[in-house]
Formats: C-alpha cells, sequence, structure tokens
C-alpha cells in the first residue's frame, strides 16, 4: 500500500515538472492542500481546450487521468467554473501547449 501525497505536495511537484519541459503553467484555483481534487486543464492556444480529472480504474485498482471535457476553450472553462462552484476545496491548474502535452502520462503524476 503506498502513502498518499497531499495536494499541495502533488501540484507542487506538477508544477516543476512542467516548469522543466518549458509548458506554461498557472494554478487559477487554491484547494484544500491536503485532500482537494485536482483538474488540469490544457490550453491548445488555437481556441480549444481540454480538461483532466483524476480517476479511480476499478479494474486496474490505480487511480488514472480522464478526460472530462474537450473542445471550445469557452465552454471547457464554463465545466471548470461550474465544478469549482460546486467544489470550493478544488484545484484547477491550466497550462497552455499547441501540442496538447500535460506530462499526465509520466510516471508518478498517476499517483
Amino acid at each position: 500500500m503506498s502513502a498518499r501525497l497531499t495536494s499541495d505536495l502533488w501540484v507542487s511537484a506538477y508544477l516543476t515538472r512542467l516548469r522543466l519541459a518549458d509548458i506554461p503553467v498557472y494554478v487559477t484555483a487554491k484547494g484544500d492542500p491536503t485532500a482537494g481534487a485536482v483538474l488540469v486543464k490544457v490550453a491548445l492556444l488555437n481556441g480549444q481546450a481540454r480538461a483532466y480529472q483524476r480517476s479511480f480504474d476499478l479494474m486496474a485498482d490505480t487511480r488514472v487521468w480522464v478526460v472530462l471535457a474537450d473542445g471550445p476553450e469557452a465552454e471547457v472553462d464554463a465545466l471548470l467554473q461550474r465544478q469549482r462552484s460546486r467544489d470550493p476545496d478544488l484545484w484547477v491548474i491550466e497550462l497552455e501547449d499547441r501540442q496538447g502535452r500535460s506530462l499526465l502520462d509520466q510516471p508518478g503524476l498517476a499517483e
């Protein structure tokens, strides 16, 4: 059984990885530092965006990142705003990358 990272520690490590990859990133909503859920928005800089949320894969017994929304950036932003209004403990991380890189598929970021 692995220990679960606090949200603020995970976010800090994620921001460092993104900066090392030269991917601009912003924390647009700070959530609960211990257990707040994290949403990641990737702006493709062409009017489109994608948002990810962490989910639990029961078949593999692991946490995975899944696409929550994909489409026009204004629609993705509206969905993130609705999610945030329902959950004030939610973290929202926004990054900008024309290639759509989020690094969420890299080892250590799904935990």
